[in-house]
């Protein structure tokens, strides 16, 4: 009798195995052609430029240098998810147009949590590292600055009555709204988090308070993008991560352990498969646009 409840018990599980592979084998990112960019077609460089790291650039290594040159990574991948989308938005064809709806919503999702997680959690850590409440001063300002464009993203992709609706002329005319803000904000960011280093209160190096303030940063990067959202944000992320980038110096980053970076990417990414066919990378390497093909 026992033996038998086991069968039936375990019957579930086989069944379940077969069908999870299948999806995978289907599915995942893991199996999307590596067709490098054509030469003489645009790419996800453009038309924001992509951020040079502080680390990359000065060869410091202090806290705030570091820290900067972490954020300046995240944020080349926000770019080349909107240069991507900007780059194919009047080509998408309307059998793919509910993919590339997916794909651009979860770029908004991405921007608009990291906007708030920086908001509510590493700006007031940061003033408190430095005891001063005037550093984000102007990067306050410069959020203002591009929200409204942002919501209007959001507006129009999530009223379409029907995926086939979708306007590549019209997408793009609300992300030229708020693109020059949006492009100065995000380099901006990065030059006052590296000058954090010279404000006269910054933890000395090697100093225990320095260990401390470098661990908020730390911890915080680990958790900004994952909280976002697994099974989207994430493999959005993964793959708009460039590699090769500045000489492949960044080619491990984010420094988690290969194996889970791997399921991050090609099993939670399994789950929305058909909006990655958009992204600008694969595996940290350049991958030919989607849609220019």
């Amino acid at each position: 009798m026992m033996e038998s409840r086991r069968r039936l018990l375990d019957r579930p599980i086989l069944i379940a195995i077969p069908i999870i592979i299948g999806l995978f084998i289907t599915q995942s990112p893991f199996f999307m052609a590596a067709v490098a960019p054509i030469e003489g077609k645009p790419w996800a460089d453009a038309p924001l430029k992509l951020i040079t790291t502080p680390q990359y650039e000065t060869k410091k290594t202090d806290m705030f240098t570091t820290g900067a040159t972490h954020m300046a990574l995240l944020h080349n991948a926000i770019f080349r998810g909107y240069n991507s989308i900007y780059q194919q938005a009047p080509y998408v064809k309307p059998a793919d147009a509910a993919d590339f709806v997916g794909y651009c919503l979860t770029w908004f999702k991405f921007v608009k949590s990291h906007h708030d997680d920086e908001e509510q959690n590493l700006f007031p850590k940061v003033e408190e590292v430095l005891d001063d409440k005037t550093i984000w001063e102007q990067t306050h300002k410069e959020h203002e600055a591009f929200l409204d464009g942002l919501v209007e993203f959001e507006k129009y992709l999530s009223s379409l009555t029907s995926p086939t609706d979708f306007s590549g002329t019209e997408l793009i005319r609300i992300m030229t709204s708020f693109q020059e803000p949006f492009e100065t904000h995000f380099h901006s960011e990065i030059a006052t988090i590296a000058a954090m280093a010279d404000h006269p209160k910054a933890p000395k190096v090697g100093s225990e308070e320095e260990a401390t303030a470098s661990l908020t940063f730390k911890t915080w990067g680990k958790s900004t993008v994952t909280k976002a959202g697994t099974l989207d944000v994430v493999p959005f992320f993964l793959l708009n991560l460039d590699g090769t980038a500045e000489e492949g110096m960044w080619a491990n980053w984010p420094p988690i352990p290969a194996p889970i970076k791997w399921g991050l990417t090609n099993i939670g990414g399994a789950y929305h498969s058909r909006w990655w066919k958009f992204s600008s990378c694969v595996g940290g390497q350049p991958r030919q646009l989607y849609a220019l093909e």
